[in-house]
């Protein structure tokens, strides 16, 4: 019996080593492949680059997703900066279910609503002077708001101009009768990687 749980054991250590030796080399894998191809990865990296020349490289979304509340789906066109190559980055990685907050205490809310981003994503930005709305810009506002202007507005605020929607009625109507979601409270936008 002794015998026996000794070349268990020894079986036990060279598993182990073998195990140990596989996961030493992996990281080595890489340095045989040809230029321009990449190593198959299990999870994603710590550090990506979100410019919007690393994303378009790395293949990045130039349109999301967006459903607001059990709408169709309609498509959001981004912009190419930073923070649009950003969000589009973090909804890669998980949809995104927004609640819509008040918004009707703000002048001209009639024409824009407003969805916050949680805190845990960062999302650079180049905020300018904006006066002037048309319906269908999407903005980002700090910190960690995205703004939809659905008819024109005239609204004085810091943004950054990061995607347009092509303004139709069904899309106009999807954004004004998005219902509350029971349980909740509030309205919800959906957002998830383009097509």
């Amino acid at each position: 019996m002794e015998k026996k749980i000794k070349r268990i054991n020894i079986i036990r250590k060279l598993l182990l080593s073998l195990l140990a030796a596989a996961l030493l080399a992996l990281p080595l894998t890489a340095c045989g492949l040809e230029a321009g191809e990449s190593a198959p990865s299990e999870a994603p990296s710590q550090a990506v680059e979100t410019t919007p020349a690393a994303l378009s490289e790395a293949g990045g979304a130039t349109t999301l997703t967006v459903r607001f509340g059990n709408s169709a789906p309609f498509t959001m066109y981004l912009e190419d900066n930073d923070t649009a190559a950003a969000i589009a980055h973090h909804v890669g990685t998980a949809d995104w279910r927004l609640p819509i907050y008040h918004y009707d205490d703000y002048d001209g809310w009639e024409s824009f609503q407003y969805y916050d981003i949680p805190s845990r994503y960062e999302i650079p930005s180049n905020a300018q002077t904006v006066t002037t709305e048309k319906a269908g810009e999407v903005y980002y506002s700090e910190p960690n708001r995205i703004v939809l202007f659905y008819h024109d507005g005239e609204i004085s605020g810091e943004y950054t101009l990061v995607g347009r929607f092509e303004v139709t009625e069904e899309f106009t109507s999807a954004v004004e009768n998005n219902p509350v979601l029971e349980g909740w409270g509030n309205k919800i936008v959906n957002i998830s990687p383009g097509t």
